[in-house]
């Protein structure tokens, strides 16, 4: 990742000059007349950048960088591009305007998401070298560079646990990772369950998805209990709330006997994206000192092909009892979540339950590609939680629980169904079968469907092409204002 340096703006010397620019606005003042120029006919749209080259004189190029705007968004935006334009460049200076027209902590987030790659094999020989050093010559904000720099760190933590091919992606490396990671903070502790400790204290969600694989399930449970908490000014403040964080965890998904066709399996290494997004999300909280105690929940499972798979008609008993029929096991994701809503319920005390999960396909047809649906009953949770969606630059929507379509989760056999027996609507289906496990807290539950912004295809502003570490940013944003 790069890094950031404050200078004095009288003392700029740069042989790579950026300077934000808005459509119709003036420059700051004293840069070069050919400058002015060009900015004269730059569109100002964020993230688009011009390059003016200046041989012979210093700085040696300049680069026009639109902030839209000057909303966080564009900030967000001119940071991305200004990484991938200036990518074979080690070093480059910017002229920031005055404190009150930039969002610096969107702009440093843009830059370092932005600068994201993730490849396993060599360099590839046409990939140009990082971006290594920015030097910021404007008001000074050490505050906003330390937050967008957790924040970035924790997504790009994220986007590595996803992005990383499921041959190595194990429920027990995936746990090993995120204890290595959470070593590096105070506050944090960390638990385990192996096979024989989820069959011990009644976890049949993870341990029916899990059994068609000869690696085995794992339930990680991370805790951030704060001690010299402060809020994000570094002023001390007091843990008032305890938030449940639940992250689906599927390492691989065939489908199980209800096997995907290859092209909708061939991604599915991303089908952990929940998980990830909440752990690294309470290491955030701890590498912030945020003052809001976290636990957050990842079942973890492999869900495949083999002699030891579940079946389609088979009754899975939860934690805590209560039963479902699982009448197909490519619904496999709310089985595992299931037993960790329950557990949370039963044993956690919180205040507030918020799940993340690349649930259901159902979630892309009803929003598209960039938006995640939310479901919950509280208005006051729903509206928070959309407010720092917003903030963070990713997409939810709410989405109707609708009563009504309860029955359809009905079974002769078991509690209830896994999946509707007629009335489609399955991102509905699936929230309405998580809400029951919910109990007392279904009032203060949030389920966010996160399947399709959980990954892209192309680079787009701070997102780099794969795993985007979709609800990161949103989480960090909503937990600070707890």
């Amino acid at each position: 990742m790069p890094t950031f340096r404050f200078i004095d703006p009288a003392d700029v010397a740069a042989e790579t000059l950026v300077v934000p620019t808005r459509a119709g606005e003036p420059l700051r003042a004293g840069l070069p007349a050919d400058v002015v120029a060009l900015a004269a006919d730059h569109s100002g749209k964020g993230g688009v950048v011009e390059v003016l080259p200046r041989p012979g004189q210093r700085p040696s190029k300049v680069l026009l960088v639109g902030v839209g705007d000057g909303g966080a968004s564009g900030w967000r935006a001119a940071g991305a591009g200004l990484a991938r334009s200036a990518a074979r460049t080690s070093t480059v200076t910017v002229a920031l305007p005055t404190a009150d027209d930039i969002d610096l902590r969107a702009f440093a987030e843009g830059v370092l998401l932005g600068s994201y790659r993730f490849r396993l094999g060599a360099p590839r020989p046409d990939a140009p070298p990082a971006l290594d050093e920015v030097l910021l010559a404007g008001p000074p904000d050490e505050e906003a560079l330390t937050v967008a720099r957790a924040t970035a760190e924790a997504t790009t933590l994220a986007r590595d646990l996803t992005n990383m091919p499921s041959d190595r992606k194990t429920p027990e490396w995936f746990a090993e990772r995120v204890s290595a990671a959470a070593a590096a903070y105070d506050g944090l502790t960390i638990s385990v369950r192996d096979p024989q400790q989820l069959a011990a204290e009644g976890f049949g969600g993870i341990l029916a998805v899990g059994g068609g694989s000869s690696r085995g399930p794992r339930l990680v449970e991370l805790t951030y209990a704060p001690a010299g908490a402060t809020g994000l000014d570094g002023s001390p403040a007091e843990a008032t709330q305890h938030v449940v964080l639940v992250g689906k965890g599927i390492t691989f998904d065939t489908g199980g006997i209800s096997i995907k066709p290859r092209d909708a399996m061939k991604l599915m290494r991303k089908d952990m994206g929940g998980a990830a997004a909440i752990v690294a999300a309470t290491i955030a909280a701890a590498a912030l000192r945020l003052p809001v105690r976290v636990t957050a929940l990842a079942p973890l499972a492999e869900n495949l092909v083999s002699g030891s798979a579940f079946r389609p008609g088979d009754v899975i008993r939860h934690y805590g009892g209560r039963t479902s029929e699982s009448n197909n096991s490519d619904a496999e994701g709310r089985l595992v979540l299931a037993d960790a809503l329950a557990y949370a319920v039963d044993r956690l005390e919180p205040d507030v339950i918020v799940d993340l999960a690349t649930l259901t396909g159902a979630n892309a047809v009803a929003l598209g590609k960039r938006t995640a649906a939310l479901y919950s009953d509280n208005d006051g949770l729903a509206k928070s939680f959309t407010e720092a969606a917003t903030d963070a630059g990713e997409q939810v929507w709410r989405m109707p629980l609708t009563t009504d379509y309860r029955d359809f989760l009905s079974s002769d056999l078991a509690d209830l169904s896994s999946i509707a027996s007629e009335g489609g609507a399955g991102s509905v289906m699936a929230a309405l079968y998580l809400a029951e496990f919910t109990g007392p807290l279904r009032d203060r539950w949030v389920h966010i469907d996160m399947s399709a912004p959980s990954w892209i295809e192309s680079d787009s502003s701070e997102l780099s092409k794969g795993a985007t570490g979709w609800g990161v940013r949103t989480l960090l944003r909503w937990l600070a204002t707890l």
